[in-house]
């Protein structure tokens, strides 16, 4: 095996490595060195605290043996096998993903990670259907491919349209704290607000021709875009919808799922069931990479006769499959969806506290281990401390002062993720929430 010093990582990254989501001249990458249970380390021996679970991903924590040894054991017994191929972990795992699913969802595609799940989602769809289009979210994010960044609707899809995947139009997400229609009535009862959002969503549905609409695509709760959480009823209303006009319902789960809100899946927490459900990161808690789409029978069974157009190379990967089948029996093992239920009313109550605290906290809301702060200039009118996509000085100084004192977390535009392994612990929780009080400081010194 090669050597390599551990000087030698950051700067040999640098010259041979392009980095995604990044001008090339201002990465500034932490070269990671080892990582255990919430905590990872840098070649330099510094601690981090993940309150990002790495790239909201690594759901059962760092370093577990169990899913390590899993794939260690496949890796000796069968490396790889080609996607006409049946073979043991793929027997299993299908097994035990049709025990954890919601309802009769127990057909499932492979796939390499949530974007190409997304993508596959709409070719089930488009050809069950007979329909094209597809209805997505403005503040959703779905994948970086070039189909499913335009189901995408937030401005990461702007550098690259004209996009080639045609038929997708967005509908506005029921986003209480900063609702476009209820500005001026903030203390609207959630029934109403609720019904205004399927109102609107009905709407469009009738102006684009529901006989022409093949699915509606929404992440179950928002993700990156502010964890945006479902009003009661919205979820049931959109399922409704979705039946009277003979469309299918797709839940992204890609983030939500796997325990991050306290259930296996977020879509269970409404108890409504999609038609379709895609998933990754969580799915192997990132040991490896997989993604899935989760069908109804009858979708499947559309196929029963007709060739299904689509494939990977590496769909059904043994060793990513085994990843998975590890990682789901560590969950139930370590009943770490119940830990994380019962973790989120601890997150809830710190993320409150942090709000009263602090001016500059304009909204805090979490649902499970999935959790946002809002940081503001001014509560009354809910400027935010950063532009829409953008940044601003006040944003680069909270999460810097979190870096320097140790504590990983994602910022975007003007709000802070909280989103951390699901194993993590109160005592844990409240080591992150000590520096990010002290980092908090920097934005209320900006309130008006």
């Amino acid at each position: 095996m090669l050597q390599l010093d551990d000087s030698e990582i950051l700067p040999l990254s640098l010259e041979h490595s392009f980095w995604t989501w990044s001008a090339q001249s201002m990465v500034a990458p932490i070269p990671v060195k080892a990582a255990k249970g919430v905590y990872f380390w840098d070649v330099d021996g510094k601690r981090y605290l993940d309150f990002n679970s790495m790239t909201m991903c690594v759901n059962i924590g760092h370093g577990d043996e169990r899913v390590i040894e899993a794939i260690i054991e496949q890796a000796r017994a069968l490396p790889y096998a080609g996607p006409p191929m049946a073979s043991k972990p793929r027997a299993l795992l299908g097994k035990l993903l049709a025990e954890i699913t919601p309802g009769n969802l127990n057909k499932f595609l492979f796939t390499l990670g949530g974007a190409d799940a997304n993508e596959n989602a709409i070719k089930l769809a488009r050809a069950y259907t007979g329909r094209h289009k597809i209805l997505a979210r403005y503040r959703s994010y779905h994948g970086a491919s070039a189909g499913a960044m335009a189901l995408t609707g937030d401005p990461r899809r702007l550098a690259w349209e004209p996009l080639l995947m045609p038929g997708v139009v967005h509908f506005l997400d029921p986003y209480r704290y900063r609702s476009t229609f209820h500005r001026t009535n903030p203390e609207l009862p959630e029934a109403e607000f609720t019904q205004d959002y399927l109102n609107h969503l009905e709407e469009i549905i009738q102006y684009e021709g529901p006989e022409t609409i093949a699915a509606v695509l929404l992440e179950t709760v928002t993700g990156t875009n502010g964890v945006i959480i479902p009003p009661q009823g919205y979820l049931q209303g959109v399922r409704a919808l979705c039946d009277r006009y003979g469309i299918l319902l797709i839940a992204d789960e890609v983030m939500s799922g796997f325990g991050r809100t306290g259930k296996w899946f977020a879509v269970q927490h409404w108890n409504v069931i999609p038609d379709l459900m895609t998933m990754a990161k969580g799915l192997t808690s990132a040991y490896a990479p997989l993604g899935a789409v989760a069908m109804k029978p009858e979708i499947a069974a559309y196929f029963d006769e007709r060739v299904y157009q689509g494939g990977l190379t590496y769909t059904a990967h043994p060793i990513s499959l085994a990843a998975a089948i590890a990682n789901i029996q560590v969950m139930q093992a370590d009943r770490i969806v119940e830990h994380a239920a019962a973790m989120g009313s601890v997150l809830h109550r710190l993320l409150t506290d942090l709000g009263e605290r602090h001016e500059s906290v304009g909204d805090a809301r979490s649902i499970g281990l999935f959790g946002v702060i809002e940081l503001v200039k001014d509560r009354q009118t809910k400027e935010p401390l950063a532009p829409f996509n953008g940044s601003s000085p006040e944003m680069l100084a909270v999460r810097k002062y979190c870096l320097d004192h140790g504590l990983y977390l994602y910022t975007h535009w003007h709000t802070v993720l909280v989103i951390p392994p699901l194993v993590i612990t109160e005592e844990q929780l409240v080591e992150g929430f000590e520096v990010l009080d002290k980092a908090l400081e920097a934005a209320d010194r900006s309130v008006t």
